[in-house]
């Protein structure tokens, strides 16, 4: 779960060095300039545009009268926040490698191959998705897991990997939301003060719609993916699984230990390592290779030789050193969300929000607009869920409205939609995980858009913003089940 952390409130700001909304405004549209310009126009990496953003905000907060320890706390929060997901990243990355040396990935596709079809692969990779990632509460682990091998599984049959990997995000996000195991969900009801249950039972409505209408949105891009497999082309990418992995029942170890743990309540971290041994033993055990080599490919990933390509392209991993990009990434985010926050802008901005409120359904759907802002400004879901959750709760109050109103709209507009932006620390796992980029798998992950459409419908004509008690007691939180991973 997301370290420990309370967010400057306006009141709490000194107003020696409180920004006007107008002064807060120039940094937030200097990132949004840095980002857009940068990556959308000059075709960078988001690096660089992260850095000029930092420079740029440190130095707006120099103005402002703070000096290079406030902003050093401030980076350091970032970083506290997005620990587990740091750590994950790392986990993840070599779990996948050894994963595939082992043939559970490869074998994976194989039986895949011989059950599903073009028409209906996209519904039933987003149904299977939902399922895992509710049942182990994460939807990291399950993206980072299944979902590579339904890339593998897809080009087989055909189906375009951006949908592919479109259909395994909107299940396994939907799946996530409802599940008690999951570090957001926790995360959502803690911050508000909401016991759990009822913040699930408060999302279950808006969650169900949202994924229903996504899985009919993808039987009918099914519908259009069929007859579009090239002739042999299973047979083919069969032969190449064959060729270069021992394909059994028996590869399926890792994942049985490592989902049977999450499962079980165990925590994300030791869960996925507990999955990296299981792979590097079952690597060599069942694919007969030596003990230094299988971790070898641990750290440096795989690289099969095949006689099919197509095989070649999709199980060629970085194993844990090829997670550097994607790390370096998340550590710049995670520091420009945290200095952000330090220097009082997201407090100014939200302050003038709740200022301008005048009925409950324009607080939840404001609220809805602000989590999926602050997901674009600070790169990091855990962020887009602590800040309004703590600012925004004495104007819940103010309506009569229920702390498990406000968990919902946190959590159904912030968290799928952090893996939209192709800076924020979860689309850059999801995009280096399964090898699509962001832009290309984003018009597909319907349940990023549907998600807060529905929150917003919901608010704008007061379907479900009744009075309806909900328990406040911090304890049940406290009480509920481990967190799952990072979603």
């Amino acid at each position: 779960m997301a370290r420990s952390f309370t967010p400057t409130s306006y009141e709490d700001l000194d107003p020696d060095r409180r920004p006007s909304l107008a002064a807060a405004l120039v940094p937030v549209l200097a990132v949004v300039a840095f980002l857009g310009i940068g990556s959308a126009l000059l075709g960078l990496d988001p690096h660089p545009p992260l850095i000029w953003s930092i420079a740029f905000v440190g130095a707006f907060g120099l103005w402002l009268g703070y000096d290079w320890e406030d902003l050093f706390d401030g980076i350091a929060n970032g970083l506290v926040m997005g620990l587990q997901a740091l750590l994950i990243i790392f986990t993840i990355y070599g779990l996948i490698a050894t994963w595939v040396s082992a043939g559970t990935i490869p074998s994976l596709m194989y039986y895949g191959l011989e059950f599903l079809s073009p028409t209906i692969f996209l519904p039933a990779a987003a149904v299977l998705a939902a399922v895992v990632a509710f049942a182990i509460g994460s939807s990291w682990t399950t993206v980072g897991t299944l979902g590579v091998a339904f890339v593998g599984i897809g080009a087989g049959l055909g189906v375009p990997a951006p949908m592919t990997v479109g259909a395994v995000l909107s299940g396994a996000y939907a799946g996530d939301k409802q599940s008690p195991l999951s570090d957001t969900t926790n995360l959502a009801a803690g911050v508000t003060n909401t016991d759990l249950y009822a913040h699930i039972r408060r999302m279950r409505t808006g969650t169900a719609i949202a994924f229903g209408l996504a899985v009919v949105g993808f039987a009918a891009l099914g519908l259009r993916t069929s007859g579009d497999i090239p002739t042999g082309e299973i047979a083919a990418i069969q032969g190449g699984l064959t060729e270069a992995y021992a394909i059994t029942v028996l590869a399926f170890v890792p994942l049985v230990v490592t989902f049977g743990l999450a499962l079980r309540g165990y925590a994300a971290l030791p869960t996925l390592v507990a999955g990296v041994f299981a792979g590097a033993f079952t690597t060599m055990l069942l694919q007969g290779t030596g003990f230094v080599a299988a971790w070898e490919i641990f750290m440096y990933g795989t690289a099969p030789e095949s006689g099919s390509q197509t095989v070649n392209d999709l199980l060629a991993t970085g194993g844990l050193t090829g997670s550097a990009w994607t790390i370096t990434v998340v550590v710049a985010a995670l520091s420009l969300g945290g200095i952000l926050e330090r220097t009082g802008v997201l407090a100014v901005i939200a302050h003038a929000f709740v200022s301008g409120v005048r009925s409950p359904g324009l607080l939840v759907g404001g609220t809805g607009v602000s989590a999926i802002f602050i997901n674009a400004l600070t790169s990091q879901q855990y962020m887009s869920i602590v800040l309004p959750g703590v600012t925004l709760r004495n104007a819940y109050d103010e309506f009569g409205l229920d702390t498990d109103q406000l968990s919902r709209a946190v959590e159904a507009a912030g968290t799928p939609t952090g893996a939209l932006f192709p800076w924020h620390a979860g689309a850059v796992f999801m995009a280096s995980a399964t090898g699509v980029p962001t832009l290309a798998y984003a018009p597909y992950y319907l349940f990023a858009f549907l998600s807060p459409l529905v929150l917003f419908v919901m608010a704008a004509t007061g379907y479900t913003l009744d009075a309806s008690p909900a328990s406040a007691d911090p304890a049940a939180t406290d009480a509920a089940a481990a967190p799952g991973s990072d979603d």
